[in-house]
């Protein structure tokens, strides 16, 4: 039978007790007139003083006293007394009170254990097995694991639209009309804005480069890469865009993803519209900022999460941080037009810094086509921070970010992709600031006919059976137009599928080139797919009717769509 709880209790106290006086001479005689009847007791106490030793047999035979004396309540007293005798220890001046150790050098034996035991686990070797325990695999086990071990994929399952595609090959220069798998086409996916990507001045200037500078600088900027033509397209950045200063970037889509981290830490906080494209996606992510996202230009949905960010660092009382809002001119993944001016008014509301990626709104928007920030009447300066693309409407190769010369000096020494990368090479300088010659020359003729290309494109888009246009009126200027199916089929795929049909049909039966707007798996928000149609100054009013016609025509053999046919009901051939 087990022992009772205070058998156990008492006989710990006592044992203690004589622990601290080996001679049991602080123990008090307690009367050992009653007899000890409890057989139960005696028995598990008989073990246990086998293995004491000889000193402790007087304070065994006093606990086996107490125990006969509890059971048959006869003496409390004994049980208080030892209970007293035990204080006694442990109150000062008792020997086991840590004052009482300290006095006597006691302390002395704890320092001497910890020292043993530290340099026991200093010195002690790491556990190896030995040989004989190592059993050596046989080959037959070996080839066993070998087939049953399989590689991760370094990708998804690719869909049966990725399976299927077949880019088309374009076999001439840029411009309204290329020559794709071999035919004559009218190109509507080109950012080729202004058509200066084939202007014959810009071509001749480029050759001069290449033969005085050779095809590559071979070198990062702040090595040996910085060549006199970089210095001369800075400096035709910032006076186009009425800054203090600009920085080049050899490749656009490292631009926005340099200057976002060289300015934002973990500590800082970046609010972002949720439709941005995946290089303003990624400077955030390689930032380490906090990061807030609001709905696509939806401005009562931003001023919500100023507010609650607002609320919650007044609440935490969080030191003061940088606070950035980041939104694209003109959205990749949309085609429509960022609120700059209401955005401006809130970011001043609350005290934040604006940046601005103006890569598909350069050279498009704006009375000489600064940018959207221009378009809405912002000043030089009230988007701190303002990147854009070289590659679109200026047709070369790289990126730039405009700003006060702090902003522009500080990326030249943490901007990653301008300090690690080779520089541009200088013959894409000699075209860049060809093409801002041109932009500045031409931009009272060039601008208003693109406007208005993107208007009549929009306009007859939007009669379109089954299909319908992403954005608003005020996006009727936005050169680049979403077209997605009115009604999304159940399967993901599926719309991917009909629309790269429909864009088929185009080009193989209209001589029109379309394209399937694509986006990146790591993309945070994917929008529904849709056909990206986009429309330059070199169009003309026929090539846009064109261009509609064998869209509908397109729609209207996939998806089987009447003229007289609602938005949401269409029927798709073979039920896919």
């Amino acid at each position: 039978m087990p022992i009772p709880l205070s058998t156990t209790l008492l006989f710990a106290i006592l044992l203690v007790a004589a622990a601290a006086s080996p001679q049991g001479s602080h123990i008090k005689q307690y009367p050992s007139t009653v007899p000890v009847e409890h057989a139960r007791n005696a028995t598990h106490l008989q073990g246990l003083m086998q293995l004491l030793p000889h000193t402790m047999l007087e304070v065994v035979s006093r606990a086996k006293v107490l125990l006969g004396t509890a059971a048959e309540n006869a003496t409390p007293v004994g049980l208080l007394q030892a209970v007293r005798d035990f204080w006694d220890l442990l109150k000062p001046g008792g020997k086991l009170h840590p004052t009482y150790i300290i006095e006597h050098q006691g302390h002395l034996v704890f320092e001497v254990v910890l020292t043993v035991v530290i340099a026991y686990l200093l010195f002690q070797r790491s556990y190896k097995p030995s040989a004989k325990q190592e059993k050596p695999l046989t080959e037959k086990e070996m080839d066993e694991l070998c087939a049953e071990w399989q590689p991760e994929p370094l990708c998804g399952p690719l869909t049966d639209a990725q399976r299927n595609f077949e880019p088309p090959v374009i076999s001439s220069a840029a411009g309204a009309y290329v020559v794709a798998n071999g035919k004559k086409a009218l190109n509507m996916v080109s950012f080729n804005f202004l058509g200066v990507a084939g202007d014959i001045s810009i071509k001749e200037a480029a050759r001069a480069t290449i033969n005085k500078y050779g095809v590559g600088s071979c070198g990062p900027r702040g090595f040996y890469g910085t060549i006199d033509v970089h210095l001369d397209l800075e400096e035709r950045l910032a006076r186009f865009m009425g800054t203090e200063e600009s920085i080049i970037y050899s490749y656009d889509l490292a631009t926005i993803p340099s200057v976002l981290p060289a300015f934002a830490n973990a500590k800082d906080l970046i609010v972002c519209d949720e439709g941005v494209s995946f290089p303003i996606q990624n400077g955030c992510h390689l930032s380490r900022a906090s990061i807030r996202r609001f709905r696509h230009n939806d401005m009562a949905d931003l001023e919500r999460v100023l507010q609650e960010v607002d609320v919650e660092y007044r609440r935490l009382r969080k030191p003061l941080n940088r606070r950035f809002i980041v939104v694209e001119g003109i959205y990749l993944h949309s085609g429509d037009l960022a609120p700059l001016a209401d955005i401006y008014r809130l970011k001043e509301k609350y005290k934040y810094r604006l940046v601005v990626d103006e890569s598909l709104a350069l050279g498009v928007l704006g009375e000489h086509g600064r940018g959207a920030c221009e378009h809405w009447g912002l000043r030089a300066g009230d988007a701190e921070i303002v990147s854009a693309s070289i590659g679109n409407a200026l047709g070369s190769v790289g990126g730039f970010c405009a700003g006060d010369r702090e902003i522009v000096d500080h990326q030249r020494l943490s901007g990653l992709g301008y300090c690690f990368s080779a520089s541009l090479p200088p013959f894409l300088a000699t075209a860049a600031i060809g093409a801002l010659d041109v932009l500045e020359s031409d931009a009272p003729r060039l601008l208003p006919a693109l406007a208005f290309n993107a208007r009549l494109l929009r306009s007859r888009l939007a009669d379109i059976p089954g299909v319908e246009v992403e954005g608003t009126p005020r996006d009727a200027v936005s050169p680049v137009a979403h077209v997605r199916l009115a009604e999304q089929p159940d399967a993901p795929d599926q719309a991917q599928v009909l629309l790269q049909r429909v864009v088929d049909a185009a080009l193989k039966r209209g001589g029109v080139l379309f394209t399937v707007h694509r986006m990146s798996p790591l993309d945070r928000v994917r929008s529904a797919p849709s056909i990206r149609v986009v429309v330059t100054a070199m169009h003309t009013e026929k090539d846009v009717l064109k261009a509609v016609a064998a869209l509908t025509a397109g729609v209207k053999e996939v998806c089987k769509v009447s003229r007289v046919a609602t938005r949401s009901s269409y029927m798709t051939l073979g039920g896919t």
